[in-house]
């Protein structure tokens, strides 16, 4: 079972941050889950919120922000004082370091736009691993079934998790339709009866997120490919 890191080592770090992603690499993760928003200037950006309230000393929606300003932010203080210097990053800045990287590892783009409509977004997100020559090492998930539809069309091979919280029996055939590789569900969907489903027809299961470790041996009976926890350290050990 491949360990991901939720928003980077989000349990011990400012989320969403390039400190939070060097540290989750340095713990020896496979993996690390990521969300991105899109600036007024169309600069694609790694945040989780469609507000920078919570995570940065900023007030206002993503959108509403030129990439300019929105890395003026301070992304880190809300966490502890000590990381006050960190910024929302690019997910160009992320895609060259990933690129750079000693040991492959998995990215998981979580294309946070089941709340706000930002055109283009999967375009400009397959244009981008492209250019950085990523495809293999990319996975897209959404809760938004018709932005993977469109990602799908798109491209045809990238792989796709469909994005679910709770048990639902639209689940497998939702992501048979978008000819996706995986489910990303919650605990109670990957150790369901759906979830079992899931696996006997192909599907990979990743569960989030998880900061128990006791569940692991549940987990890792259920045939779940990949967990996804803030603390990586503690399922690494």
């Amino acid at each position: 079972m491949e360990i991901y890191a939720h928003r980077g080592f989000s349990g011990e770090y400012p989320e969403n941050t390039m400190l939070a992603f060097q540290k989750a690499y340095d713990a020896g993760v496979d993996g690390i889950e990521l969300d991105v928003q899109m600036t007024k200037d169309g600069e694609i950006v790694v945040i989780h919120d469609e507000r920078v309230d919570r995570t940065t000393n900023g007030i206002g929606y993503v959108k509403d922000f030129l990439y300019k300003q929105l890395r003026l932010l301070d992304a880190g203080s809300w966490f502890h004082d000590r990381f006050a210097r960190q910024r929302v990053p690019a997910l160009m800045e992320v895609m060259e370091w990933v690129q750079n990287l000693d040991k492959k590892i998995m990215i998981n783009i979580e294309l946070k736009n089941n709340v706000i409509d930002y055109p283009h977004l999967e375009e400009k997100l397959l244009k981008m691993i492209g250019q950085f020559q990523l495809e293999k090492q990319v996975v897209l998930s959404s809760f938004n079934i018709c932005s993977m539809l469109k990602a799908r069309r798109l491209h045809p091979s990238i792989e796709i998790g469909t994005l679910f919280e709770g048990i639902h029996e639209s689940a497998i055939p939702k992501a048979k339709v978008v000819d996706a590789q995986a489910i990303h569900g919650d605990l109670l969907f990957v150790l369901s009866s759906e979830g079992r489903k899931a696996v006997a027809q192909g599907l990979k299961l990743r569960v989030y997120t998880v900061n128990d470790t006791k569940v692991t041996a549940m987990l890792q009976d259920a045939e779940v490919s990949a967990l996804m926890t803030d603390f990586p350290n503690e399922f690494l050990m």
